[in-house]
């Protein structure tokens, strides 16, 4: 499968760009578009639409090619995959049923292939600042897949506006929903892991008491006193406009156990001043398991290109194309890093890459089964069998 991938800061620049990559007879039929809320996604749809090629797209937090890395702008991997081998789908969520969406999306997806394997965006945060339940979606379309069908993909971002993502297609566009590039699994192969690097701190903690997404007791005791002194920032308590997830939960999320030894981060989003309780991104049922973690450090990028590099070794395998999915709270905490992991793994996979920084990820740690993560940098590979 012949693959280019190209960027631009304006409609303008992609026009010339992809002109050039069509230059050679290069006869793309899709075009995975990572790009931001600023841009002009209509224009880029109808320059594809006047190519012929398929738009599977998502906004971003800032987005990436090989040797490219920029917020605000637009990148694209274009795909030359033959007609028979993939479709394209898309839902957009009504009364927030997602798991009515995704049976819906998981049976289009094994009418269409007997071993579909997808690409997989959803949006991040609607218009009314609702966020996206991404744990809801990975366990109702793997229930309705069934369990050894492989997906990757992220959630839409806004430049951390907070306000509104979006995917869409050449024709259609939601705040809240799907769309899917949906391979012919026995024909096109998705590879590939995801690895977080947050790491545990102190001793086991326990959800004591909590509802839904608001977290009110930890072992016990309060949870906002608990978790602003254990970092030691308990003066916070008293700041009427104290940031918790800009100015101190983003670097230190919670570590939660969930089945079969896996983990997921979870963070507080903000703190309930009136039922004094943290208001968590994803909710922590009384009786979990969890730990305050550090951020990440410099040997976490060597984590995730010596696991890529020892996966590569192993499978003895290349690539037609590399998709990272890089949860959008990595760029702050690992700074400059952020772009070594990314070309690090471009580079060992030696194939054209595009990704972006989402608002959470899809996708299995090494030997796991299929998660929602957060936090994670997520990347796989695609290789058309010959």
């Amino acid at each position: 499968m012949k693959t280019k991938s190209i960027h631009g800061s304006t409609v303008s620049n992609i026009y010339k760009a992809l002109t050039n990559a069509l230059a050679d007879g290069f006869t793309p039929t899709v075009a995975i578009v990572f790009i931001s809320v600023k841009q002009d996604r209509k224009a880029i749809c109808k320059l594809m639409d006047s190519k012929n090629i398929e738009v599977f797209g998502a906004t971003s937090c800032g987005e990436f090619i090989n040797g490219h890395q920029t917020e605000g702008e637009i990148a694209i991997l274009l795909l030359e995959i033959v007609n028979e081998n993939y479709t394209i789908l898309f839902d957009e969520i009504k009364n927030g049923k997602i798991a009515d969406t995704a049976s819906k999306l998981a049976n289009e997806a094994l009418k269409k292939f007997t071993n579909p394997s997808l690409i997989l965006c959803s949006t991040g945060i609607n218009l009314k600042g609702n966020h996206f339940e991404g744990e809801k979606l990975v366990k109702s379309l793997t229930q309705s897949l069934g369990p050894d069908k492989i997906f990757f993909g992220g959630m839409a971002g806004d430049d951390w506006k907070l306000n509104g993502t979006f995917v869409f297609t050449n024709e259609k566009e939601t705040d809240c929903g799907l769309v899917a590039l949906v391979l012919n699994g026995d024909k096109i192969a998705l590879k590939g892991m995801a690895v977080t690097g947050w790491k545990p701190l102190g001793i086991t903690r326990t959800v004591t008491k909590c509802k839904e997404n608001l977290l009110y007791e930890i072992d016990g005791k309060s949870a906002v006193e608990l978790y602003l002194k254990y970092l030691g920032q308990e003066d916070k308590l008293v700041e009427n406009d104290f940031k918790i997830f800009e100015e101190l939960s983003m670097e230190y999320p919670f570590i939660v156990e969930r089945d079969e030894n896996e983990t997921v981060l979870k963070t507080p989003m903000k703190i309930d001043a009136k039922e004094s309780a943290l208001v968590m991104d994803m909710e922590m049922p009384e009786g979990s398991k969890f730990w305050f973690t550090s951020p990440p450090e410099f040997d976490i990028v060597e984590e995730v290109i010596d696991k890529a590099t020892k996966y590569k070794e192993d499978s003895r395998e290349d690539a037609d194309a590399l998709l990272i999915f890089s949860c959008a709270g990595r760029q702050p905490i690992l700074g400059p890093m952020v772009t070594d992991e990314n070309e690090g793994l471009a580079k060992i996979w030696d194939t054209p890459m595009a990704g972006f920084f989402t608002y959470g990820e899809f996708g299995r740690v090494l030997n796991g089964k299929q998660n929602f993560h957060s936090g994670a940098c997520c990347w796989v590979t695609l290789k058309e069998n010959v």
